[in-house]
């Protein structure tokens, strides 16, 4: 901390008994705060005055609005609002595909029996027809249940769609008047229910399609009029039997 010197020299006058002293200059030290001290004349007099400025170095920071506004509030980035919007758009649609695929999923066996047409009347409706037969043990009928009812869905108004279980012993007769050894055993038959081919097992979902697609615009044959793949043998039918006449499944 700087410190401003004083000198001060005094002469005072004789004491009481006439004796003069003179004083000695002595030295007085004051310890005063860091300022600048300077003289500036003052400009409204026409003599040369000097005022004492005391300038202590700091400065008087008057922050505007705007900056208290930067200091205090930086203001929301639209990213922000953007990213935002972009997660809730990504969130929806996640769900949406989850949802699809559960309902995919979903489809089971009996949702396509509840929703496929008797036999007989399939038979008598002018329509062309797909018969599937299937049993609720195979694994593969199972597997291709929900793209065979996307399949129905689409065409359900050109083509009927039947199903009929191996398990039942109402089907015997159709059982050997198709051939039926593997399942799902999918027969095509045109309008007036003649068989034009069959798909036996796990194939590519086009196969299905594509005949579908040929009898419901009325073609004299089917792409695919004898194709296998995997499947479950239909002789394991025997130790699963059931005596249903009233069911057309």
């Amino acid at each position: 901390m700087a410190a401003a010197r004083l000198v001060f020299s005094l002469s005072l006058p004789s004491s009481t008994h006439g004796i003069n002293r003179k004083f000695q200059p002595f030295l007085l030290t004051q310890t005063v705060a860091p300022s600048r001290v300077r003289c500036q004349a003052t400009p409204e007099s026409s003599e040369p005055q000097e005022k004492l400025v005391v300038d202590n170095g700091s400065t008087s920071e008057t922050s505007s609005p705007a900056t208290k506004e930067t200091s205090y509030g930086f203001p929301e980035s639209p990213n922000r609002d953007v990213n935002r919007r972009v997660a809730v758009a990504s969130v929806v649609a996640a769900l949406a595909l989850f949802l699809s695929t559960r309902l995919d999923f979903g489809i089971s066996l009996k949702d396509l029996t509840a929703s496929a047409l008797p036999y007989e009347e399939a038979l008598s409706n002018g329509k062309p027809t797909v018969v599937e037969f299937y049993a609720d043990w195979c694994e593969v009928c199972r597997e291709l249940a929900p793209d065979v009812y996307k399949i129905e869905q689409q065409y359900k108004d050109k083509v009927n769609f039947v199903m009929l279980n191996v398990d039942n012993t109402k089907w015997e007769q159709e059982l050997d008047e198709f051939g039926v050894e593997g399942i799902p055993h999918f027969a095509f038959l045109d309008r007036q229910g003649n068989e034009e081919g069959n798909v036996v097992g796990r194939l590519p979902r086009q196969y299905l399609v594509e005949n579908v697609n040929a009898l419901a615009a009325g073609k004299q044959s089917i792409p695919h009029a004898r194709a296998v793949g995997q499947y479950s043998s239909a002789e394991a039918r025997k130790v699963h039997q059931v005596t249903d006449p009233l069911s057309h499944g």
